[in-house]
């Protein structure tokens, strides 16, 4: 059994049991009332004064007793310490003791002196129903049971031991287990009581918990009973729905509840809030004001009842609409993005009438990339915005408009005729193109337009988008705004410039591309110095394929570079074989001088096949220099310094500038055959030939003219001394490298080519590849 004494217990479960002592004082009462009738009753039927002085103990201990009942009442218990504690129930104790020795005493007088059957009758009673009181009363403290039974029976048992009487003998020995029994079970109440004081206070520390937690939790929370009753509300429900303490809405109907709210809830929302609460809806999001939003949850309890669970998730709806935002919404132009446009216009077509005609046009700027580059990206993007602007402004409400990507924009219209809709494309696209001011400048700009009209109900983004992109290759391949119409034929052009492209990537891959070389000569033809390495396709289904077409292609599939790596090699092995140090030409693009890998690459072939850097040629074109003219300009250095001869190729053809001829690391200018075509029967184009020869002698640049095929033609060059070296079918068209040789062993020997010995004019001698840069 546990020690319950109050040195053993601690001073919040030791306070309990004290305070149970200070109750039920009504008991208390009705046992003075019997005690002081029983003692005036056996008085009066004796005679015996002794009862008179016992009437006077047992009002002095009441008077006593009720003292410090009413001085317990006044003080307050949670400031106790438990030696006050300790006090306060020997203060009860010392009251109960007396009060129980006095009836004792009272009850051996009428046994041992009186010897009055009544009187001794009167008084067993009433100290056998006081001991039964015991119990009730004093549970709380062990040493006041224990105090009052020995009062209660001591005295009577040891009377009736006293008179010698047999029977009284027997009487007082039922005494003693009546006595202990009455310990016991005050003992078991007490447990009793301790176990229940433990429960409580387990109870409570659950409720303090419970409601630190249902204060505390960043969700609201709301239980309905059955009936749609609250039975709990915790604070952060009623800070969100600005509603009163929590204590007053327990037990109200919960609609009533929602009526008290300072949102001023619609009504709408009060039926939305109510189907929730009766279980009828699931998680629902719900806009008590503009930006006001809470997220309801519910789930079931099975009393029926419902518990509801909700928070403000208006910062997290604002974050999620401004992401959808910038996922919907292109940036720089505020345009619907590609993926929002084709919603837009699903959505547009699903509301609108079956029969109507559908206009996909995708609109790229012409030019564009130029003015980036001049201009920088601050211009293009402000230029972009404004063509934007400009075209939201043209299409007006019917019209949806979107930015693809980059300087590509895309309309979607409808209507019932299909020439009034191609009407308003073209009025369109003409509006959109001209002048724009930005920034101070003025800039013109041409838009190109490749769009697709077909019946509405067959719209597909993705199948629209490949035809509308066909029909703008068409308009971009003219350029300067033009806008072209998808037709039928395109899609066949389109598959066989996919398979053409896919033998391409074959013919790449398995070496199918094969090499030619075009000699260059002295203006008299006396001997060959160089060669420039041709690369050929022979597709096994379609014949020759000219480089005109497949060269691009190559480009938009990123395998120029892997070309020019072919053309390399061959070019450097072939060139090791021929004779009189005859050099060898390769072109180079854009892309393979971007990120400077050429460098290494042609280091790496030299190398290989120990070709002296000066017998190779590389030629770029004045495109090359217009894209990127630094990254170009540091590449072509470290070439340059390597040994390898820079050249010019069809210098005259593109946006030409002079000052490239000497600010860039070049060697040799190769004069387009633009140039000499027709020089024989215009004079101002031979004077146009003779200024940029004369300019480029005077910078000691070595010249080549290309396309020479007349003897007319030839003779004018040689007549005025404009190249160094002439290329062109006067001579020879391209040929396959074992030609070049039998060519080359029909030159004199031993002079070296004029790119390496203008080096050495200038006073510069090739160093070893790699060693710079």
């Amino acid at each position: 059994m546990k020690d319950l004494e109050a040195k053993t217990l601690p001073t919040e479960l030791y306070l309990p049991f004290v305070q149970s002592l200070f109750k039920n004082r009504g008991t208390l009462w009705t046992g003075m009332v019997v005690h002081i009738l029983s003692c005036a009753i056996i008085y009066a039927t004796t005679g015996a004064e002794f009862y008179i002085l016992m009437i006077a103990v047992f009002v002095t201990v009441f008077a006593y007793r009720i003292y410090w009942f009413r001085q317990f009442d006044m003080i307050d218990h949670s400031q106790l310490s438990k030696s006050e504690i300790e006090g306060w129930e020997s203060r009860y104790v010392h009251g109960a003791a007396i009060t129980a020795f006095v009836l004792g005493i009272g009850s051996a007088y009428a046994v041992l002196v009186l010897r009055d059957m009544l009187a001794a009758f009167m008084c067993i009673a009433v100290t056998m129903a006081s001991m039964v009181s015991i119990v009730g009363r004093n549970y709380g403290s062990a040493r006041a049971v224990a105090l009052q039974t020995i009062g209660c029976c001591l005295p009577l048992v040891l009377a009736c031991l006293l008179t010698g009487e047999l029977y009284l003998a027997l009487i007082s020995l039922f005494l003693i287990p009546f006595g202990l029994t009455t310990q016991s079970m005050a003992k078991g109440v007490r447990e009793f009581l301790y176990e229940n004081v433990l429960a409580s206070r387990e109870m409570t520390r659950i409720a303090d918990q419970l409601d630190i937690a249902l204060s505390t939790m960043t969700h609201a929370l709301i239980m309905l009973d059955a009936d749609g009753r609250v039975q709990v509300i915790n604070r952060r429900a009623c800070e969100l729905l600005e509603l009163p303490d929590a204590d007053e809405l327990k037990g109200a109907a919960f609609i009533t509840v929602l009526r008290r709210s300072g949102k001023s809830l619609s009504d709408d929302l009060l039926r939305k809030i109510g189907q929730l609460s009766a279980g009828q809806a699931g998680k629902t999001l719900l806009c008590l004001k503009e930006t006001v939003y809470l997220e309801f949850s519910l789930s079931h309890r099975t009393d029926g009842g419902v518990v509801m669970l909700f928070e403000d998730v208006s910062a997290r709806v604002a974050a999620e609409e401004k992401i959808l935002h910038l996922v919907r919404y292109d940036t720089l132009t505020g345009l619907p993005t590609r993926g929002y446009f084709a919603e837009l216009a699903t959505r547009y077509l699903r509301e609108t009438e079956a029969d109507l005609f559908a206009a996909f046009v995708i609109f790229d700027v012409d030019g564009f990339k130029h003015v980036n580059d001049m201009q920088g990206h601050v211009v293009g993007d402000r230029l972009l915005a404004a063509i934007a602007d400009r075209l939201v402004h043209e299409a007006g409400d019917e019209i949806i408009v979107g930015r693809l990507v980059g300087d590509e924009f895309v309309i979607f219209a409808t209507g019932r005729d299909r020439s009034a809709l191609e009407a308003r494309i073209n009025a369109i696209q003409a509006e959109i193109q001209g002048s724009y001011r930005v920034d101070r400048l003025d800039l013109t700009v041409f838009v190109n337009g490749g769009g697709v009209i077909l019946e509405g109900h067959d719209f597909d983004m993705e199948a629209w988008q490949i035809k509308a992109d066909l029909a703008l290759n068409d308009a971009k391949s003219v350029g300067n705004g033009t806008l072209t119409m998808f037709r039928p034929e395109m899609d066949a052009r389109y598959v066989a410039e996919q398979r053409l492209k896919a033998d391409l990537r074959t013919a790449i891959e398995q070496g199918d591309l094969t090499v030619v070389y075009q000699p260059m000569y002295r203006p008299d033809g006396s001997e060959m110095e160089c060669c420039e390495a041709l690369v050929r396709w022979s597709h096994p289904e379609r014949g020759f394929i000219g480089p005109n077409i497949f060269i691009p292609m190559a480009e938009s599939m990123g395998l120029i570079s892997e070309i020019t790596r072919f053309v390399l090699d061959r070019a450097c092995a072939d060139c090791v074989s021929w004779q009189n140090e005859m050099s060898v030409s390769v072109n180079l693009s854009i892309h393979d001088l971007r990120g400077g890998k050429i460098v290494a690459l042609v280091a790496d072939i030299l190398e290989r096949y120990k070709l002296d850097p000066t017998r190779l040629h590389l030629e770029v074109t004045e495109s090359c220099f217009m894209d990127e003219p630094v990254v170009v300009s540091a590449t072509l250095g470290r070439l340059r310094a390597s040994g390898v001869t820079i050249a010019i190729d069809d210098f005259g053809t593109g946006f030409s500038s002079l000052s490239y001829l000497d600010s860039l690391p070049i060697d040799i200018v190769k004069i387009d055959r633009a140039f000499v075509r027709d020089i024989g029967t215009e004079p101002r184009r031979l004077k146009l030939l003779s200024g940029i020869v004369h300019l480029s002698r005077e910078l000691d640049l070595k010249i080549v003219i290309e396309g020479v095929e007349t003897f007319e033609q030839l003779e004018l060059v040689k007549k005025h001394k404009f190249a160094d070296l002439v290329q062109g079918y006067i001579f020879s068209p391209p040929i396959p490298a074992n030609a070049i040789a039998e060519l080359s062993q029909k030159t004199t020997s031993g002079r070296r080519l004029a790119g390496r010995q203008n080096r050495r004019d200038k006073g510069v001698e090739p160093r070893a590849f790699g060693t710079t840069g």
